[in-house]
């Protein structure tokens, strides 16, 4: 028998890729994953800890700065109505004057103080910008206060205080001794006036002091002498009444 001779086997020229083949491999090629990022300040990649905080410090950051930008707008938005308000509000430039009916607050203090309360009945043109009974605690000495302003726009203010002791007057005419005394309807003061600069006086250039039983009674302000005299005669009956000396 005839040796059957087997020929070898035909090898074919190399295949071809197709261009879906390369797609392919392109698709699974982008697939990959990439590779950790580094970072420039740490020379390595982050840790899953490190991005954690480094997101974490991220998002606090923006909360805040939208929380500056919020309080900013804000406060533009606050100043905006004011100046709105302020623009449609009417004003009056002329200057405010309160007018205290001290007789009216003298009555209703008068029920708890067992001294009677001084009330002057001044003349036209006299008002009042404050009226009020200082209690005196913690050891201070209690009196009743008027501030008085003369028809000159002139200050005096008028203090009754009850058992005033020597510190207390110094307190309110400080460095001053008694430089005089008149008579005025029937009641002796004692005249002070303040010897400091004129820039160092404030509301205390001339003053007037007397006694009566359990009040001491001080007139003290930058009025003219004569206004001190009206406010003094207008303060004779009560000074009587209280035991004129």
């Amino acid at each position: 028998m005839a040796d059957r001779c087997q020929s070898p086997t035909r090898r074919g020229p190399p295949r071809r890729h197709s261009a879906h083949d390369r797609r392919h491999r392109a698709h699974q090629m982008s697939r990959a994953p990439k590779p950790p990022r580094v970072v420039a300040e740490l020379g390595r990649p982050e840790t899953p800890q490190e991005t954690a905080d480094r997101l974490a410090e991220n998002s606090r950051k923006y909360r805040s700065h939208k929380t500056v930008n919020n309080l900013v707008l804000s406060l533009l938005v606050t100043v905006g109505a004011v100046l709105v308000l302020v623009l449609l509000v009417p004003r009056n430039d002329n200057p405010i004057t309160r007018d205290i009916d001290y007789a009216s607050i003298a009555a209703q203090i008068q029920p708890v103080v067992d001294h009677a309360l001084a009330s002057p009945e001044l003349p036209d043109g006299w008002s009042a910008n404050d009226a009020e009974w200082r209690a005196g605690t913690n050891g201070q000495v209690p009196s009743w206060y008027i501030g008085l302003l003369t028809p000159d726009n002139q200050f005096i203010g008028f203090n009754q205080a009850f058992d005033a002791n020597p510190t207390w007057l110094a307190q309110k005419l400080p460095d001053s001794p008694v430089v005089d005394t008149v008579s005025i309807a029937g009641v002796t003061w004692d005249v002070y006036r303040n010897s400091a600069p004129a820039a160092d006086r404030g509301n205390f250039d001339y003053a007037l002091v007397t006694t009566a039983g359990t009040s001491t009674y001080l007139l003290i302000g930058t009025a003219p002498t004569g206004d001190f005299e009206t406010l003094a005669t207008a303060l004779a009956a009560n000074v009587a009444e209280n035991g004129a000396p």
